[in-house]
């Protein structure tokens, strides 16, 4: 096939919405959330995703994937292959039935480049229609705003360029200020490497250098980061993860700087792959596709010049549920939304981390914003350990904070949030691993005086709100004084009157209550 790149003028109109959704079920009850399934046909995989939860950023109830590798004969024959053809016809059909049997609100199908340039791509779309579904096949355009948007919804910051690596072709986007920008479509996709790989040495680089500049991406990324969207970048993510010791299992947010693909580079041009499936995490259908990922991204940075990498776990999939949003929504903070949405389903009270984190932000006013978010969605958490057993109740927060799927937050964010629940459940005051190696000691004593404080709101109020909204705690560089109602001195027990103590003794200060 001709090698070709097509690039996008940023004020093209492309309908990304809802619109053209399949409905499969009855109107969603009142007070239900919504459950949308989007199966995407990608070169490489088909998957199924299933999400429900608030519409800024829904859980994945599912997620499946085959890989089917129906771009895998292109370079060769222009073709989907008939093994491919027949594995894709298999999943497509349970795809379809299991999205119909969780009775998704919505069930959106969407093709890609392997479909879009195979000469036998009209079969394959035949195929799941047969299976009761409504294919749109996406252009190289509609890819790229996708991924684009994808990114923008799990890091509302981005600021930098947007690849989208899936088997059949690369997207490039510019993102910035919480929108996409210019984009291109490159015939790259890893399962095409291989063939220009085999022709003379320096090929690679050579048609990546040439594809950049005819479409004017030369050096376009200087000094900024490139974010890694696509199952084989985060497959090399996971290797380099594995290989310093990274103490989080957690891929999105993750930085690799250029030297560092260069590293992995020299490492799978030696390593066994029977090594590699032996490491935790990392799908053994990615690994043929990680020495040819990592030549690309080590070309691709070469040439824009980006300063790192970022990977991204949101791409095409959330870029499509985001670009349906309102403005309004699409402007929430995505991290707080989650953190609320997993405060009220695992909480007593739903208004108490709001309340919460109003009650004590007094005593942390010189905090950055950036902190002050973080302190808020720790509030928000506050009552996630109340169901386990007292004895593990700070493990519990601490696995929530660490591993959950949270979005917009980087290591260091996570460990204050774990080390604020770790004290605010008991934890005590040693920090457990690996927070410590996640954040610096100033950040982490700043945490535990925010689980101090939590852990005296909730003693004091009982998770009510009555009490927090009656009270409120005072600061003056000497004191800390807790001023209740009159009424509600009898609040201000035993315990209430240590935990009092304990934060007071924590910022150097007296603890003074007044009524």
């Amino acid at each position: 096939m001709a090698a070709r790149c097509r690039r996008f003028r940023c004020d093209a109109v492309v309908d990304l919405s809802l619109a053209r959704i399949v409905r499969s079920r009855a109107p969603v009850a009142a007070g239900q959330q919504p459950r949308t399934a989007i199966i995407d046909i990608g070169s490489n995989s088909i998957r199924l995703v299933v999400y429900q939860g608030p519409a800024r950023l829904p859980a994945i109830l599912f997620n499946e994937k085959v890989l089917a590798g129906l771009g895998r004969s292109l370079a060769q024959t222009g073709r989907i292959d008939g093994p491919s053809m027949r594995m894709a016809e298999t999943a497509l059909v349970r795809f379809a039935a299991l999205a119909r049997e969780m009775e998704a609100d919505v069930i959106r199908t969407v093709a890609t480049a392997a479909v879009r340039d195979a000469a036998n791509g009209k079969a394959l779309i035949a195929v799941a229609n047969a299976a009761g579904l409504t294919v749109e096949l996406l252009s190289g355009e509609d890819e790229a705003i996708g991924a684009g948007r994808g990114v923008i919804s799990a890091i509302p910051n981005a600021d930098g360029i947007v690849g989208d690596l899936g088997g059949g072709s690369l997207e490039l986007v510019r993102v910035r200020n919480g929108e996409v920008g210019e984009r291109a479509s490159f015939p790259l996709g890893v399962l095409r490497i291989a063939a220009i790989r085999a022709g003379t040495q320096g090929a690679l680089d050579r048609r990546v250098a040439k594809l950049l500049k005819d479409a004017g991406w030369l050096g376009a990324g200087r000094g900024l980061p490139l974010y890694l969207v696509g199952g084989s970048w985060r497959a090399l993510a996971r290797l380099d993860m594995h290989a310093v010791g990274y103490p989080l299992p957690i891929i999105h947010g993750y930085p690799m700087p250029p030297e560092t693909i260069a590293r992995l580079g020299r490492t799978l041009s030696h390593v066994a792959k029977g090594k590699l499936k032996g490491i935790s995490g990392l799908s053994s259908g990615r690994i043929p596709t990680l020495g040819n990922a990592t030549a690309l991204l080590s070309v691709l940075l070469k040439h824009l010049k980006s300063s790192t990498t970022i990977t991204s776990a949101y791409g095409l999939r959330e870029g499509l549920l985001f670009g349906a949003l309102d403005a309004a929504t699409q402007r929430q903070d995505p991290l707080i939304v989650a953190a609320r949405d997993e405060g009220a389903r695992s909480g007593r009270f739903p208004e108490h981390g709001d309340l919460l984190d109003r009650w004590i932000a007094p005593l942390f006013e010189r905090e950055t914003a950036a902190d002050a978010r973080l302190r808020h969605a720790a509030c928000l958490l506050a009552d996630v350990g109340w169901r386990a057993n007292p004895e593990y109740r700070a493990e519990r927060g601490v696995e929530i904070a660490l591993h959950g799927n949270w979005v917009a937050i980087d290591a260091r964010g996570r460990a204050m949030l774990a080390q604020a629940l770790h004290t605010s459940l008991g934890g005590g005051a040693p920090s457990p691993e690996p927070i410590p190696a996640l954040a610096s000691g100033d950040d982490l004593v700043r945490a535990h005086g925010w689980g101090l404080a939590m852990r005296l709101g909730q003693r004091l109020s009982g998770g009510l709100a009555g009490p927090l909204q009656r009270s409120h705690l005072a600061d003056d560089g000497t004191a800390l004084t807790l001023h209740l109602a009159g009424d509600d001195l009898s609040f201000y027990g035993e315990t209430v009157a240590k935990r009092h103590a304990a934060l007071a003794a924590a910022l150097g200060r007296t603890p003074i209550v007044t009524s």
